[in-house]
């Protein structure tokens, strides 16, 4: 049995959305138990409800327009602070919250701890791409960088993509604006020698464009250029998905050749689909802490919590402490 604290109140749409999110976890996973973190007239009655649900009654929120660091200090019965200090303390395996980005890096950081070794926690995320999943780190955490960071990245989001994706020696590419060794910024340049020389799966230097045709099984950056780059292609993605839908339903002829595709176009949809997987992990921090969309729906909030039981029963944490400890010289 795997127990996962869940920020009932984070995201866009509030608890009822989390909440339904929550059930459906519980329904497919019959060795999941979930804490649900937030107000006493939302989580009471829903885990009195629902099987393997126990509530954590928290008086404080941490608002999206809040101040990080700022917010997580002062608000200690917040449900971000208390859903990362169950882990802290054991009752729980790992915490997901659709919540404020920033607070949940500040709480985990602070409140479950950095792995021993790991200097920068970094966010990875798992590009839904039509060709197969491709893992991108970091978008978000670290918009300041140094190359031994993205070094570090790249063993960890390795970890990741091994063995949440299930990727054999998986490809670490250093995104650039050319392919060539020689590309970049002076900092773009370091790392490609240190991740040259540091990291046996790392195949050079890969461009925006090789991203989505899943041109490496891993992409490193800085936090500042992946989570303009993430952002860029889920823009995108939307805008593509929205114009093809108005296109297909302009007239009968176009409706009754989306009939044909339809099929087609809803693996297309799922394939592209950040809902699929949910969340985005912090990795290098002591625990599964994974972090979804503040606009997830109730399909991202039960595959966010499904990927962090996963997670927690793969031991993502303790392969990466495993990893990153043989090059702590990095520093």
């Amino acid at each position: 049995m795997i127990t996962i604290a869940v920020d009932a109140i984070g995201g866009d749409f509030g608890a009822p959305v989390v909440l339904e999110g929550v059930a459906q976890a519980l329904a497919e996973d019959p060795n999941l138990q979930v804490i649900v973190c937030g107000p006493e007239d939302s989580v009471v009655p829903f885990a009195k409800d629902h099987d393997r649900c126990i509530a954590q009654v928290c008086t404080e929120e941490i608002a999206m327009d809040e101040h990080p660091a700022q917010a997580v200090r002062k608000k200690k019965d917040s449900s971000i602070v208390v859903g990362c200090r169950l882990v802290k303390e054991g009752t729980a395996q790992g915490f997901f919250s659709a919540g404020s980005t920033g607070a949940c890096l500040t709480a985990a950081t602070l409140v479950m701890g950095r792995i021993k070794g790991v200097m920068r926690p970094a966010i990875a995320t798992i590009i839904p791409s039509p060709a197969k999943p491709v893992v991108m780190c970091d978008v978000g955490a670290n918009a300041d960088c140094k190359p031994a960071y993205l070094v570090q990245f790249a063993q960890m989001a390795s970890v990741y993509a091994e063995q949440v994706i299930g990727i054999d020696d998986p490809s670490v590419a250093l995104l650039n604006i050319g392919s060539e060794d020689t590309k970049g910024s002076q900092f773009s340049q370091e790392s490609f020698a240190l991740l040259k020389e540091s990291v046996p799966n790392f195949i050079g230097n890969k461009e925006g464009c090789d991203i989505l045709p899943a041109g490496a099984d891993v992409f490193v950056t800085d936090g500042f250029t992946g989570n303009v780059c993430l952002k860029t292609i889920e823009g995108t993605s939307r805008t593509l998905l929205a114009e093809l839908k108005k296109i297909m339903m302009k007239d009968l002829k176009t409706k009754l050749a989306a009939l044909c595709l339809k099929s087609g176009l809803a693996n297309l949809k799922e394939s592209i689909d950040p809902d699929t997987y949910g969340g985005a992990p912090l990795l290098g921090v002591d625990g599964a802490c994974l972090i979804g969309h503040g606009s997830s729906s109730s399909t991202a909030i039960k595959n966010g919590i499904a990927m962090t039981a996963k997670t927690v029963r793969l031991d993502v944490s303790g392969i990466i402490a495993r990893t990153v400890k043989k090059d702590e010289q990095l520093g």
